[in-house]
């Protein structure tokens, strides 16, 4: 953060400069009154109430103008802080959402919105003001030594009083913030499974563990209201009572003639204006915490971003190689695949197989990078996958997961990759996905708008647009898993013919699924059981030694059994 932002702190500074010279020329009304009731009133000189006047005025306008162009440099600073943040975080949130265990960063674009709102808000400006508290201070001395210790001793007193709260609410308003974030999200949740919640009665149960999450939520909220009602009360008592005792003082000097009433004003506005500033820190406490926490929430988020451009490497070919690889989500945890090693050279089809959670999927997400091993590498012509930066070596990968999810916009986009779509690649890519015919059936053919998530689509339709975006952009590697979850018996049939023409096109084809008759065009098999490798080799050689030869033929559907066994 403080690397992004520090071109920037220049803005500040000027903003604080211009929060000192308008505190200046806030001293215009209480001068103006001193000199009203210490210079008019006993001359009654109507020329100097108006050349008065006048000089006030003037003053006045100066200060409507350094406020406006203060305002303006605040408003740029969110702008620009929105444009230097918003990309990043979005990154960092969805390398979270793809992380296998998501949700540490999930809430961080609310975090570069309270962030951007604080520096926009009366809180930030009062920040750039409190410092020039002492300024004050020194004037109300320089007015009279004894209303300038009163002025001392309140504002040292309004200090205190603000570290104290930051001291007692710090922590319940993070732990509320934290709260309300974990309920929000099991919120979010539950809405993106809705249908299951309605169609399985599961409402209450999800009612139940939300209200226990609401209810220390609001539990949080009402201890914290407390001893912010507490602090508000005593910091509004406080500033009332140093008026109070600041008027006192002033009466006495009065009566003493130690002291003219224009300089009892003068003196009672000074420290007013000189202690609002505190008064809007301790008032606004809780968006100065709140923007706080976020700070280094986004701080701690945007570290994981490398900075600086690395060298852009070759084009791949394709050839694959899993050295020693070791992954596991939780620490401590028995890992999800152990030691996995193979290779397969560019153009060849590998068919990935092995029963329920025998670790299938986790592999295939390391092999596109989404996930990085605990140990040991995933290179892709040599390179580990970790040095590729997603935006170059993503266009030269398909790659189809079990859960299919469509964004919201037309199929032409979707096949696009959410980019501007390329026709002639769109249609190029929904023909080899063996999609194109069923995309011209829709009631806008390839401008049919799909709704979130693909909504407006069956599971089968999802696959085929699935995996013509996949394969978008003639990929050198394509990588699908379980392709064929959605397809009936004739889109099966379609796929084995991408298949064929995918291998006729030296594209490296790796393939998980649960059908032998998809693995007919596999030059290599790959066998998963508990994590670790059971066989790897030429098809048939496997199928061989598995004794899966008669099956595979038959087309029984039962290779991921056997080859568990």
């Amino acid at each position: 953060m403080k690397k992004l932002l520090g071109p920037y702190r220049y803005v500040i500074a000027y903003a604080a400069i211009a929060s000192f010279v308008l505190d200046v020329l806030l001293l215009t009304s209480p001068i103006y009154m001193m000199q009203v009731f210490d210079r008019v009133m006993t001359s009654r000189s109507e020329s100097t109430l108006i050349w008065l006047t006048l000089l006030a005025t003037v003053l006045l306008l100066i200060y409507l103008a350094i406020d406006w162009l203060r305002g303006r440099m605040m408003t740029s600073l969110s702008r620009v802080l929105d444009r230097v943040l918003s990309e990043r975080v979005l990154r960092v949130v969805m390398e979270d959402a793809a992380a296998p265990r998501p949700g540490k960063h999930a809430f961080l674009m609310r975090d570069a919105t309270t962030l951007r709102g604080f520096i926009g808000g009366p809180a930030f400006v009062a920040m750039l003001e409190a410092p020039w508290l002492p300024f004050f201070l020194l004037i109300i001395y320089l007015v009279h030594p004894v209303l300038g210790w009163i002025a001392i001793i309140s504002s040292v007193a309004l200090m205190v009083l603000a570290i104290i709260n930051n001291r007692i609410s710090q922590k319940p308003l993070e732990e509320l913030q934290k709260v309300g974030r974990q309920a929000g999200q099991y919120v979010e949740l539950s809405l993106r499974n809705a249908e299951v919640v309605r169609g399985m009665g599961m409402f209450p149960g999800l009612v139940a563990r939300w209200g226990k999450l609401n209810r220390d939520s609001l539990r949080l909220q009402f201890e914290t209201g407390k001893v912010t009602a507490l602090v508000m009360g005593i910091n509004k008592f406080s500033r009332q009572f140093i008026q109070i005792i600041m008027l006192a003082a002033g009466v006495t000097l009065v009566l003493q003639y130690n002291a003219t009433p224009g300089v009892i004003i003068a003196a009672t506005f000074i420290l007013g204006r000189a202690q609002m500033p505190l008064d809007q820190l301790i008032s606004g406490w809780k968006s100065l915490v709140d923007a706080h926490a976020a700070y280094r929430r986004l701080d701690e988020g945007l570290a994981k971003i490398e900075s600086g451009e690395r060298l852009r490497l070759p084009d791949i070919e394709g050839r694959v190689e899993v050295e020693r690889v070791t992954f596991g989500v939780v620490p401590g945890a028995p890992a999800i695949l152990k030691g996995i090693q193979f290779q397969i050279e560019a153009g060849e089809m590998l068919g990935l197989i092995g029963p329920s959670g025998s670790g299938k999927s986790t592999l295939v997400r390391l092999l596109t990078g989404v996930w990085p091993p605990v140990s040991g590498a995933v290179r892709i012509d040599g390179a580990d996958v970790r040095h590729w930066q997603p935006e170059e070596i993503g266009p030269q990968i398909g790659y189809l997961p079990q859960d299919i999810e469509l964004f919201p916009g037309t199929v032409a986009e979707n096949i696009a990759r959410m980019g501007e779509p390329d026709s002639d690649a769109v249609v190029a890519a929904a023909q080899l996905a063996g999609a194109h015919e069923m995309v011209l059936r829709l009631n806008n053919g390839y401008d049919t708008e799909i709704g979130a998530s693909g909504a407006a689509l069956s599971g089968g339709q999802r696959q085929r647009i699935g995996l013509a975006r996949a394969l978008y952009g003639q990929p050198r590697l394509v990588i699908l898993d379980e392709p064929n979850a959605y397809l009936d018996a004739e889109g099966e049939s379609i796929l084995v013919q991408t298949f064929h023409r995918l291998r006729e096109s030296k594209v490296t084809l790796i393939v998980v699924t649960h059908k032998p008759s998809l693995l007919a065009e596999a030059d290599k098999l790959l066998v998963l059981h508990d994590g670790m490798v059971r066989a790897f080799g030429p098809r048939d050689e496997v199928m061989g030694k598995l004794g899966m030869a008669p099956r595979l033929v038959a087309g029984t559907g039962r290779v991921a059994e056997e080859a568990g066994k």
